[in-house]
């Protein structure tokens, strides 16, 4: 908000005087909510939620697209696939700001008062509301100077014999092949909570990371990165999804970043055309056949 400790500070303390109640319990080193606090902020941020419902509503009425836009997405995908497109979107709504949350974790789109947030993932059931952007094919690969000083696995059990890459503290990977789903159990040689640090770390040699293709598709095409084990894809349901909270009303800027952004993503999402992709020994250079083959 642009505003200093001390400032935020002197604010919380003149409300806890005006409430008759402390919500903070402090010491030196953090502030924390007390019982109190919790109730308080929950409670508020529901008559927050009714303010947005109520805005949401005006603005689907009189069609009017103003104030900010507060989105979340993973660092890498937001750089190679949301800022390329900002100008454009911005451009056709000009009293519109946008303030983008990029973080490779699950951010609290209602407790940090988010609009929309893109995420790539097979989505548990929740209060929220999810709208499905494009589909997302993951590969496990890596790059050619590991393998040839490591050599190619063949089957998952390899998998066990090699270096693997993990995005945050991810220690399975869950996968389709020709037996259905399976997980995979594996010991990261590095965890990381960056992308573009994994990413780095992929292409310099150090080892295998299941990646989705919107985040590496430029890397498998000039062959810094090679797709192994390709009869593996990921599983049913993970896909781009553009995630908000559960609303009677969809305001009016939200509703049309996420029609702009499926339109530019769409069935075949412009990453995957000319990566080749193995299907049962044959090769498919484009997207949708190979989308199509695998089962």
């Amino acid at each position: 908000m642009g505003l200093s400790p001390a400032v935020v500070s002197k604010r919380l303390s003149h409300m806890e005087e005006r409430l008759g109640a402390r919500l903070f319990q402090r010491t030196t080193r953090q502030l924390k909510l007390t019982e109190t606090g919790e109730g308080f902020y929950a409670r508020v941020v529901r008559i927050l939620k009714e303010i947005d419902e109520a805005e949401a509503f005006v603005s689907q009425v009189s069609g009017k697209v103003g104030g900010t836009l507060r989105i979340t997405a993973p660092i890498v995908f937001a750089r190679k696939h949301i800022a390329p497109f900002l100008p454009d979107f911005m451009r056709e709504h000009p009293d519109l700001s946008v303030e983008m949350v990029l973080r490779d974790d699950i951010v609290d789109i209602v407790g940090e008062s988010v609009d929309v947030a893109i995420r790539i993932a097979e989505l548990d059931d929740s209060s929220l509301v999810a709208r499905k952007l494009g589909p997302c094919r993951r590969v496990i690969c890596a790059a050619p100077e590991y393998l040839s000083r490591h050599g190619e696995p063949t089957t998952l059990a390899e998998l066990a014999n090699h270096q693997c890459l993990s995005l945050g503290y991810q220690h399975t990977w869950r996968v389709a092949g020709p037996e259905g789903p399976t997980t995979i159990k594996i010991v990261p040689k590095l965890r990381c909570n960056s992308g573009d640090v994994l990413h780095e770390a992929q292409l310099s040699g150090m080892g295998i990371a299941m990646r989705s293709t919107c985040e590496v598709s430029e890397e498998l095409k000039n062959g810094r990165l090679k797709i192994v084990l390709p009869q593996f894809r990921e599983p049913p349901g993970v896909a781009i999804y553009a995630v908000y909270p559960c609303r009677q009303y969809i305001p009016t800027k939200l509703k049309l970043f996420i029609d702009f952004l499926a339109q530019k993503y769409g069935p075949t999402p412009y990453w995957d055309q000319g990566v080749v992709f193995s299907i049962d020994g044959q090769r498919a250079k484009t997207a949708d056949v190979q989308v199509g083959a695998v089962k």
